[in-house]
C-alpha cells in the first residue's frame, strides 16, 4: 500500500516540475506595439528627476503591483530595474532585471539589458513571458518577451481632464527626463 502512495506521489511531483518547466521555457506569443493615440492641445513642457519618475511611476503603477501574485518592485536610477521574487519549492529566488528606456513617438520603449534570477541561466524571454503571465499590467504597458521589450504608452494613460503626457526625452545617466502634457482645447 505504501509503495503505490509512494509512487503516485512520486509520479506527481515529476509531473509537476515537468509542467512548471514546460510553461516557463514554451516560447511567447509576438505582440504587436498598439498604435498611439492622437493627441492635439496645448503642450506644457515638463523637466523632471529620476527620482521623481520614479515616484509617479509607482503611483500610476500602485494597483497593479500591489494585487500581483508576483512582487514587483521598480526603481529609476542610472537605468530602470524591476525587481521581484519568484517562490519556487518554499525557495525564494530573486529576480533583478535592467532596462534601458528609449523614447520612441512619444512613448517609451523599456528595453531589456541585463536579467539575473538568483543564481539560475534563464533567458530573459522567459522571465518577461513569466512577469506577462502574473502581473495584470494596465492597458497602456505591454509586454514582448520576444522583442525583450516593455512598451508604455503613455499617449493612452488619462491625467486629470483628458489631459495626455508625450515623453520628449529620456537620460537617467545625466538625471535629466523631458514630458510633455498636453492640455485638450475647449
Amino acid at each position: 500500500m505504501w509503495k503505490v502512495a509512494f509512487f503516485t506521489l512520486a509520479g506527481a511531483v515529476i509531473l509537476s516540475i515537468a509542467a512548471i518547466f514546460y510553461l516557463a521555457t514554451s516560447p511567447a506569443e509576438d505582440v504587436e506595439k498598439p498604435e498611439p493615440a492622437q493627441t492635439e492641445g496645448n503642450v506644457i513642457t515638463v523637466q523632471t528627476t529620476a527620482q521623481e519618475f520614479e515616484s509617479i511611476t509607482k503611483q500610476y503603477l500602485g494597483d497593479a503591483l500591489n494585487k500581483s501574485p508576483l512582487p514587483v518592485e521598480i526603481e529609476v536610477n542610472t537605468q530602470i530595474q524591476v525587481f521581484s521574487t519568484l517562490t519556487v519549492f518554499s525557495v525564494d529566488v530573486p529576480i533583478v532585471m535592467d532596462f534601458e528606456p528609449i523614447v520612441e513617438e512619444g512613448n517609451i520603449v523599456l528595453k531589456q539589458t541585463a536579467v539575473n534570477v538568483g543564481k539560475l541561466n534563464i533567458p530573459p524571454q522567459t522571465v518577461l513571458k513569466l512577469m506577462k503571465d502574473a502581473v495584470d499590467f494596465p492597458s497602456w504597458i505591454t509586454i514582448m518577451p520576444n522583442d525583450e521589450e516593455i512598451f508604455v504608452d503613455l499617449s493612452r494613460i488619462n491625467i486629470a481632464s483628458g489631459s495626455r503626457v508625450r515623453a520628449k526625452e529620456i537620460d537617467l545617466k545625466k538625471d535629466h527626463i523631458v514630458l510633455e502634457v498636453i492640455v485638450p482645447s475647449e
